[in-house]
């Protein structure tokens, strides 16, 4: 009997649908707070935010963290190589970058449509 179980939870790992998909692999980067938390700079859903201020030459300037809510994976990675003073770099493969722009778009998606289902 476990040995006919087993077989069955085997096939199911070996064949099944991976353990988690596109969607929460990118919400799991996004959010994670010790990982790369993107969520921490550009808010909950993308939308940047204000992260603190500096005084130059007798001149308060904000520190903000721009709205990426519809930036291409391209323009993301490009941004992620640049030289910055602010953003740490990230070493992320192309499949990680994607999983992230994907639940940013998603995610808001179904923000906007849950906002119009409240109307």
């Amino acid at each position: 009997m476990r040995i006919a179980l087993f077989g069955v939870l085997l096939c199911g790992v070996l064949f099944g649908d991976d353990f988690i998909n596109k969607y929460e692999y990118g919400e799991m980067l996004y959010k994670n707070p010790r990982g790369v938390s993107c969520e921490g700079c550009h808010g909950v859903f993308g939308e940047g935010k204000k992260m603190g201020s500096v005084i130059k030459n007798k001149k308060e300037l904000n520190i903000t963290a721009p709205d990426i809510r519809k930036v291409s994976v391209e323009q993301i990675k490009k941004s992620m190589n640049a030289k910055k003073s602010v953003m740490p770099s990230y070493f992320l493969t192309d499949l990680e970058v994607d999983a992230i722009v994907y639940y940013l778009h998603k995610a808001n998606e179904r923000k906007r449509i849950e906002q119009n289902a409240t109307r």
